[in-house]
């Protein structure tokens, strides 16, 4: 069997890693242009949630089918998939129909995102995985800071098509390198896929994860369509449970659930994925609405963190070959929750400095926190269950950035709400409090202005402080992991 080109396949992973995640930046740019020719403003949001709900989805599922068929088939299957997606996209001639294919291009996304990680875990050691995971992992910092630059640079010197049209030229450069350059011995298995459970899995969560996102739109848990979507969720995953316990062959094998280092090196990873999408939500909100400072400048100010997300990645590499699972995690989630602890005490006059600082301290903690829980969902299971194991992290994580979109935001709204109503100042509304996030506001009364920013301030300050609690739950979390050195 030819032998695999490592340079070349990493190459290729870093950029299906990049083109996946800058998918879910680019468009916020692109938006008000698209809306403006397509209409459907009112459902506007789906554009962003469908992507991510489909590819949540799809992710336990393709890394089965990784662990039957092999690594390159299905990593080849879903970039073709993407690529469909992405030009039905930018042929899409209304919103609806735009909608149905970010669908197809999220079910793609679910099979190239687990894959990266399973392919770095093939070809590298565990030692050496770590650091190329950090930098794979970078991806996604850059991904957020570039996303949206590069989205408007497209819409304003070609047309919002041609940030999905790009994608099929990329798409079809990955599949020839993995095509020449990835060899992979694909042992014969017995195994077949469960389908049956893979329904009841798909039903569970996208109930699940519809529930959340109509809690967060509608600001209220106690709906009814948020609790049907909850009930059709719990009854859904309960069969799947039920159906994962009889059959010989599993979707996902739960016996890896009784490992107690697999169960909660995923809660670190879920809670820490919540802990990053209010930092990466929440942060730039607060440099725009009450430092006053353009939108360019609020996502430079997660730059460091691109940055030390690999620095973090690299030293976790290095303490994997003498330290313990526990001391490893442990690290970087205390340095998370010494970055929620920053954000938490910051005050209303904090300049741009300080978060410049929390956000090259956030980035050391999930370089170290995000890698790690990665490697070790990895190293505790069976060489046969690695792909399903690397999928329930990768599940874990979209997870939690659902969760925690629906429950910062939640928060956020109801606090804001209640300023916004015992306010007196004339000017002080909802309207102008949107506007104060854009630098080129139309002209508000200094006296609304100033109460407008105390009032931003008290949903952003108690979101931190909901962050921060997270953060602690997440380093307690650590503790019933492993005190195992990683496996070679």
């Amino acid at each position: 069997m030819k032998k695999t080109h490592v340079k070349w396949v990493t190459v290729a992973i870093f950029v299906s890693t990049f083109m996946t995640a800058i998918e879910g930046t680019i468009v916020s740019t692109a938006v008000p242009r698209i809306v403006s020719e397509l209409n459907g403003i009112s459902i506007m949001n789906w554009v962003f949630s469908i992507y991510l709900l489909t590819s949540a989805v799809c992710v336990p599922i393709f890394g089965k089918l990784a662990d039957i068929y092999g690594r390159k088939p299905i990593f080849i299957i879903g970039t073709i998939v993407f690529m469909i997606g992405s030009a039905l996209c930018g042929f899409a001639q209304d919103m609806t129909q735009l909608i149905i294919y970010r669908a197809i291009q999220g079910i793609g996304a679910g099979s190239i995102m687990p894959l990266s990680f399973i392919i770095i875990a093939d070809i590298y050691s565990v030692d050496k995985r770590a650091k190329i995971m950090g930098l794979n992992g970078a991806a996604w910092g850059i991904a957020g800071i570039f996303g949206p630059l590069l989205g408007g640079f497209i819409v304003d010197y070609l047309t919002w098509h041609w940030i999905f049209f790009i994608n099929v030229p990329i798409g079809i450069i990955l599949i020839i390198l993995m095509k020449m350059y990835f060899h992979e011995e694909v042992s014969k298995t017995e195994q077949t896929i469960d389908y049956i459970g893979t329904f009841l899995l798909t039903i569970g969560l996208v109930a699940l994860l519809l529930g959340f996102q109509l809690a967060g739109d509608t600001l209220s848990w106690l709906a009814p369509s948020v609790l049907i979507a909850f009930a059709i969720a719990l009854v859904f995953l309960g069969l799947f449970v039920w159906q994962e316990n009889r059959t010989k062959y599993p979707i996902l094998p739960l016996p890896m659930f009784k490992n107690s280092s697999f169960t909660f090196a995923n809660c670190v990873a879920i809670l820490a994925s919540a802990f990053l999408i209010g930092v990466n939500v929440y942060m730039p909100m607060w440099v725009q609405g009450i430092l006053g400072l353009s939108a360019t400048i609020a996502g430079f100010t997660l730059a460091p963190m691109s940055i030390t997300w690999i620095l973090g990645s690299f030293i976790g590499g290095k303490m994997i070959e003498n330290s313990t699972i526990r001391r490893v995690i442990g690290l970087g989630t205390f340095v998370i929750a010494l970055a929620g602890l920053w954000l938490m005490v910051l005050t209303q006059t904090a300049s741009i400095w300080l978060f410049l600082g929390a956000s090259a301290v956030m980035g050391l903690g999930f370089g170290i926190t995000i890698t790690m829980t990665t490697i070790t969902a990895q190293n505790v299971v069976a060489p046969t269950d690695m792909g399903s194991a690397t999928s329930v992290n990768t599940l874990f994580r979209t997870l939690g950035q659902v969760m925690g979109m629906a429950v910062f935001g939640t928060i956020f709204n109801s606090v804001t709400t209640r300023h916004l109503a015992d306010a007196t100042t004339a000017g002080v509304t909802h309207a102008n409090l949107t506007q104060l996030l854009n630098p080129n506001h139309a002209p508000i009364a200094a006296e609304a202005v100033a109460q407008l920013k105390h009032i931003l301030f008290s949903g952003l300050h108690t979101v931190f402080i909901a962050m921060f609690i997270i953060t602690l739950i997440t380093f307690i979390f650590h503790l019933p992991i492993t005190t195992m050195k990683f496996k070679k």
